[in-house]
């Protein structure tokens, strides 16, 4: 854990002070500020002289580098709010694993001839995400996937595969990954509408599958958009579906990424389960769960896998996951947490997250900056920032006028307070003279949450 080391200030080749090599881009008529090219900044590889063994010159300079970079990830994890990873974790216990090349090749549930796979490990943590769900030992097939992406590539395949001719229905506040798949796999791709909060607009939904009655559906559906946190309504997507004639002849995908793993201990939350007529359930292990490197978890019908999985002479074993080789550590370090948290050490978590994203939202309504929150959600979605200096220092993510705050385990009352202090300070030299002004997202977020000066009107 980094929490309380001192930060000083970082090395050049780690936090440049100018954002320098920034790429402007238009995209759909709006501008968009890209990160820096990364060529003005990287480490370049310095080959030996010929002949040369390793030196304790060329080692104290590897040391150095590194020494300044974890000075660097100190900073970054101090100043990180917008993306949903947890990064309150320690896993002292398992570097003793870091030398072995750890490798689930191919299906989780049947051994290869690679015998330095942690398979024990990742059908246990397969095992209790399939009971959160709701779906039997025997009723299910799942595998930790090397990110959520590859859980949403997973999902949609899966679809495909049972619905050939199927049309892919997502919400356009979907992941970027769900409109990947649909090019991957050159699906037809309907995007349907979203309310205000970011929510799939139902209607919009049923309008459009009235329109291809022949062609079965795959349907996305979020637990938990990537920009406001909004939960899609399941039970609404299945009615809105079944009143639509679609009875028997579609197949849901739950992107569940980031409030997939917390909705279970939401109160009067709705129920994601198997028990309903889903087809899959991915989420990311990096992001709630907290994991040092990028993994998921992929639960499908067991029934649905048996269409597109092989068998592997080369592997001795069968094999139906999107990458074939995947982290052995991933599953390890799964286990690990989940151990030693359980059900109610999440739940805990999990009421904590929510309770500082109220907090949040609170201080910056009493601030004046718009803001809003989704009743599931531990997204703070507000005015964006005007500097991108600030964005970068915060790691923001942006879209159009809004920025948010994905409020983790990892966040604490005492960030959040650094992090207001300075927005506060850093609007107050933005808009001193008057003649900018913070802008309006009544658009974005609805004319309740908007506290422009256009003083909107319920």
């Amino acid at each position: 854990m980094v929490g309380n080391e001192k930060v000083e200030a970082l090395p050049e080749e780690f936090d440049p002070k100018e954002i320098q090599g920034s790429i402007v881009v238009r995209s759909n008529g709006v501008e968009m500020v890209l990160g820096r090219n990364v060529h003005t900044m990287c480490l370049s590889i310095q080959e030996p002289e010929p002949n040369d063994e390793i030196t304790g010159e060329r080692e104290a300079y590897m040391a150095s580098v590194l020494a300044r970079y974890r000075k660097s990830l100190v900073e970054r994890t101090q100043h990180h709010l917008g993306y949903p990873y947890n990064l309150d974790f320690d896993y002292g216990a398992l570097v003793q694993l870091q030398h072995f090349s750890i490798n689930n090749l191919g299906d989780p549930f049947i051994e290869s001839n690679y015998g330095v796979h942690s398979r024990q490990f990742e059908v246990g943590v397969l095992d209790w995400f399939a009971r959160l769900w709701e779906l039997e030992k025997n009723e299910y097939w799942g595998y930790i996937t090397n990110c959520g992406t590859e859980g949403n590539l997973h999902g949609i395949l899966v679809g495909r595969e049972v619905f050939p001719d199927g049309i892919l229905y997502a919400s356009r506040e979907s992941h970027y990954s769900v409109f990947k798949a649909a090019r991957m796999y050159r699906m037809e791709c309907a995007q349907i509408e979203t309310l205000i909060s970011g929510e799939i607009d139902c209607t919009d939904f049923g309008a459009k599958l009235l329109l291809n009655k022949d062609k079965p559906a795959i349907v996305n559906v979020n637990i938990g958009t990537t920009v406001k946190g909004a939960v899609d309504d399941l039970d609404m997507v299945i009615k809105t579906l079944e009143d639509s004639g679609f009875k028997d002849r579609f197949y849901i995908h739950c992107d569940g990424a980031l409030f997939g793993l917390m909705m279970p201990f939401v109160k009067r939350a709705p129920k994601v389960t198997f028990k309903k007529p889903i087809g899959s359930v991915s989420v990311s292990g990096h992001k709630f769960v907290g994991c040092p490197m990028p993994c998921g978890v992929q639960i499908t019908r067991l029934k649905h896998i048996n269409v597109f999985s092989r068998n592997v002479e080369y592997l001795a074993s069968r094999d139906a996951t999107i990458m074939g080789s995947r982290n052995g550590h991933g599953p390890i370090f799964l286990w690990y947490t989940l151990n030693r948290k359980g059900y109610r050490g999440i739940q805990k978590e999990v009421q904590k997250c929510l309770r500082n994203a109220h907090y949040l939202k609170g201080r910056l309504r009493e601030a004046g900056i718009s803001a809003m929150l989704n009743e599931l959600s531990s997204t703070v979605v507000f005015e964006r920032p005007k500097d991108e200096e600030f964005i970068r220092r915060w790691q923001l993510a942006c879209q159009g006028n809004i920025a948010h705050v994905v409020v983790m385990p990892s966040v604490s009352i005492k960030k959040l307070n650094n992090f207001l202090k300075e927005l506060v300070q850093e609007r107050a030299i933005w808009y001193q003279n008057g003649y900018n002004k913070p802008p309006c997202v009544a658009a974005e977020i609805g004319k309740e949450n908007c506290l422009c000066v256009m003083m909107h009107k319920n």
